[in-house]
């Protein structure tokens, strides 16, 4: 994947491919580059793996764009276990 643009919008994340594909990525996921400035953010490189910001020493991996649940904080039903009291 090659990697046109890269823009951040409130608590997310976007990238652009040079096929012109958009995915997005949760900030929630990346603590250290939610809390990076601007000028932290706008320093990065790509990698055959991914993304990564030395500054902050973030990497986030292109796999992680195609995920499923985009947002950590989400929690389904579905994913919850119930045990039985003591």
């Amino acid at each position: 994947m090659k990697i046109q643009k890269l823009w951040f919008t409130g608590e997310q994340l976007y990238i652009e491919t040079t096929k012109g594909e958009i995915f997005s990525q949760c900030l929630r996921h990346y603590p250290r580059l939610r809390r990076a400035s601007p000028r932290q953010r706008a320093v990065w490189k790509q990698s055959p793996e991914g993304l990564h910001w030395e500054a902050i020493d973030e990497d986030i991996s292109f796999e992680s764009f195609f995920y499923d649940d985009n947002d950590p904080l989400v929690v389904h039903a579905a994913d919850t276990v119930t045990l039985p009291l003591p």
